[in-house]
């Protein structure tokens, strides 16, 4: 007799399984991090906080020290001790930023072909810049020549001390503001961001106390809008460096309305040569002839010329020389930044920027276009 096959195992049958739910994440790192690492404002502000730490340190030590340099006075050697401590502070805080950000302390537009060159091109453009102004003025009748205030020995000690003052204020503020702030915004900055910030800084200065010039402030932020945004817009090549240059020319602006006897016009000249900087980097490849231009505009300002600079005026200057008439033109107490002939003046400065090294970078791109095309 046959035996039966056993029937085979049944497995009951299952409702099909529903799709697990996708895991709710709490990570907040896309906040923190993007496709560069460590998300540029989050690296600025960093940055700026390790600064003003290193710089908090540095004053205490040195007020502890000699207690005469709390007194706010300038003058070619508290300008020299004033910016050296400011540029110590910038070293430790540039490498703390390059760290963050696993970079070369130089690739922040410190370093760059013929730099040298840029920076003797600087301090010829810069010592021209102020002479053409200034004498626009003289002849004008808004600016008035009197005696000279030193004699040979007197005049060079001064003029040494304030080369060496006014490259620290060069090296500082081209350092912070074209160098790190400028190179670490633009790598990942875009439209949203940077008029984030461009709001921010106009914030910052309309709650400031007693703001010198901050409708200067106002006006640039409002004028870089609309180019950033058609960049943005037209989704234009190296258009994060230029919304990087409408933030820190802002904010560079900004730092100067703490200055005393400043202007809405000074605010504006001083944020507008900012910009001019920031297209010094883009055609030359380094900070170098920005330093050279601001150290030379400064020693021509403050000590050749003996006019105000931002609306400080000092002992131990060369030349002397006396606002005259309607501030508009003479600048008033700031000097001549505060006049509407820089205006022109500035404008020429960067047609002739463009023009020379406009002309160069062509001239070297064309060699290699003809080496791809080959």
């Amino acid at each position: 007799m046959e035996t039966p096959a056993p029937a085979p195992h049944e497995t009951p049958a299952t409702p099909p399984r529903e799709l697990d739910a996708a895991p709710v994440k709490h990570d907040m790192a896309w906040a923190l991090l993007g496709e560069d690492g460590l998300r540029s404002g989050w690296a600025v502000g960093l940055f700026v906080a390790v600064f003003y730490l290193i710089t908090l340190v540095l004053d205490t030590v040195a007020v502890t020290v000699d207690p005469a340099l709390a007194r706010s006075t300038f003058s070619p050697f508290t300008v020299l001790l004033g910016e050296a401590l400011p540029v110590l502070a910038l070293a430790g805080a540039g490498l703390f930023l390059a760290r963050l950000q696993q970079r070369d302390v130089a690739a922040y537009h410190w370093r760059g072909p013929k730099a040298s060159a840029h920076f003797a091109g600087g301090l010829v453009a810069g010592f021209a810049a102020l002479t053409v102004l200034v004498g626009a003025m003289a002849a004008g009748g808004w600016l008035r020549f009197g005696q000279a205030a030193l004699d040979g020995a007197h005049a060079a000690k001064y003029g040494a001390v304030w080369a060496v003052a006014f490259l620290l204020v060069g090296l500082f503020e081209e350092g912070c503001f074209r160098c790190f702030l400028l190179a670490a915004l633009g790598r990942s900055i875009n439209i949203w961001w940077a008029l984030c910030a461009a709001a921010t800084t106009c914030a910052v200065v309309a709650l400031h106390a007693h703001p010198k010039g901050a409708s200067g402030v106002y006006l640039v932020a409002l004028l870089g809008l609309g180019p950033c945004a058609w960049l943005h817009w037209k989704r234009a090549e190296g258009s994060g460096f230029w919304q990087a240059a409408w933030v820190t020319s802002t904010a560079f602006g900004a730092y100067h309305t703490g200055n005393t006897g400043e202007t809405a016009m000074g605010i504006f000249t001083a944020s507008f040569i900012g910009f001019i900087f920031c297209v010094s980097v883009r055609l030359t490849g380094s900070a170098w002839w920005a330093i050279g231009c601001h150290a030379a505009w400064d020693w021509a300002e403050t000590f050749f010329y003996g006019t105000a600079d931002s609306g400080f005026a000092t002992k131990g200057h060369l030349l002397t020389t006396t606002p005259q008439g309607n501030a508009l033109w003479s600048g008033g107490a700031a000097g001549p930044e505060g006049s509407l002939l820089i205006v022109p003046v500035t404008l020429a400065l960067l047609g002739a920027l463009l023009t020379i090294y406009g002309r160069r970078r062509a001239t070297q791109a064309a060699p290699e276009t003809e080496r791809l095309a080959g």
